[in-house]
């Protein structure tokens, strides 16, 4: 998740001031692999634990981690609430670079994915690897979604574990739009058919970023190029496209494209408003769940074209200075447990999707997904076909500086 407010270029020039160190660290710092020991370890430690802090339901299923944590493990949860990770990021950075490389960090565990890990990846900042460590990784459906060991086309190599798994869908009130559009030019002839009813999240929001992410595929972007790093002859062809196509819906757009919401939640506000038609969400349960907690009209539906929408997987890390790792693997090990996954997975508490293999667990576990109900604005997954896979994250960070170069005036 990301949302306005974040340097990303001061971000970016810090990483790359970082002092060199390995692409991959695989030292133990003095951590067990006997989980018990682990858990023994672990036992009165606080866990300081950087993540999104944009949604109240995600933020209520955090907490709840923490009180269960508590009860199990006397393991304390702290959520350090993040407008974007790249904050978390930066800050690993410049703790590295004051000399505490293997210990003193102030953040403990990481929800991240996409360019944030690369970077910290890059730069051999994570603690690993984790597999072998996590009791509960043996339920992880690693064989039947390949999805879950790269992150934006980059391998995991055991520096972060999956946690939950998305796929980008396109909300609408059905009391203003009745049928939703079939594929993505339908959309766009909507959009000129109803002006002023349609915007994205500004980028570095990460709908938003990923709105235009999706525009690299409909300006044709040979697939073999979007999962490669790009250089500026490609970008300037690819992007460049992306850039005209913006040209030329922005006037249609609501506020005439000359402003827009900072964050998704500013848009489905917008949309429950009555201000827009529209709104977007990289989880495919999300309308389901704030329609459920009364912050959307019973009419939303959600709807995907028929090209398809980006998927993808995120994952929690370690940063390699973390002060209490035994801790933040105990707390990881909850978090991939069918307790845990199958409460994340009801649309009432957050609906966000399970990363376990449902035929590896035992009758009691299966059951626990069995009754989770799925609302009608929730779509089935062979009604969000295809997925399309995530860009290399060299095409994020230049179409956002791009954007903002662009449009950065708006807002």
């Amino acid at each position: 998740m990301a949302e306005h407010g974040i340097d990303r270029r001061g971000l970016l020039a810090a990483l790359a001031s970082t002092l060199a160190l390995p692409a991959v660290v695989r030292a133990a710092h003095g951590i067990p692999v006997d989980f018990a020991e682990i858990r023994r370890r672990a036992r009165g430690q606080t866990v300081w634990f950087a993540a999104w802090g944009g949604s109240p339901e995600i933020n209520r299923y955090i907490r709840w981690a923490g009180e269960r944590l508590a009860e199990r493990d006397g393991v304390r949860l702290e959520h350090v609430r993040l407008r974007d990770t790249a904050e978390a990021v930066a800050r690993i950075v410049g703790e590295v670079e004051a000399g505490r490389r293997h210990e003193g960090g102030s953040i403990d565990l990481i929800w991240i994915n996409g360019e944030n890990f690369r970077h910290l990846k890059e730069r051999g900042l994570l603690f690993g690897p984790l597999p072998p460590r996590i009791p509960n990784y043996r339920l992880v459906d690693v064989e039947g979604n390949p999805a879950l060991t790269l992150d934006f086309t980059i391998p995991t190599e055991g520096l972060e574990v999956p946690w939950g798994t998305a796929q980008f869908v396109f909300l609408h009130d059905t009391a203003r739009v009745p049928e939703a559009p079939v594929d993505w030019a339908a959309l766009f002839a909507t959009v000129r058919a109803r002006p002023g009813r349609f915007t994205y999240p500004q980028p570095p929001d990460f709908v938003g970023s990923t709105f235009l992410k999706h525009l690299l595929h409909l300006v044709g972007t040979p697939r073999e190029r979007l999962l490669a790093p790009v250089d500026d002859a490609t970008f300037a062809r690819f992007g460049g496209a992306v850039l005209e196509r913006l040209d030329d819906l922005h006037p249609h757009m609501w506020r005439k494209g000359r402003s827009f919401p900072r964050t998704q939640g500013q848009l489905h506000q917008l949309l429950a408003d009555g201000e827009v038609d529209f709104s977007m969400s990289f989880n495919p349960a999300e309308a389901s769940n704030l329609i459920l907690a009364g912050r959307l009209p019973e009419t939303v539906r959600t709807f995907v074209p028929r090209e398809g929408t980006i998927g993808n997987a995120h994952f929690l890390a370690i940063p390699v200075n973390a002060d209490h790792k035994e801790g933040a693997l105990v707390a990881i090990d909850f978090l991939l447990s069918p307790e845990a996954q199958a409460r994340k997975a009801d649309p009432a508490v957050w609906g966000d999707g399970t990363v376990l293999a449902l035929a590896r667990l035992d009758a009691e576990a299966r059951a626990r997904f069995a009754r989770i109900p799925r609302h009608p604005a929730t779509l089935p997954p062979e009604a969000r076909r295809p997925v399309l896979p995530e860009p290399h994250p060299d095409w994020m960070e230049r179409l956002e500086r791009a954007w903002l170069e662009r449009y950065g005036r708006a807002g």
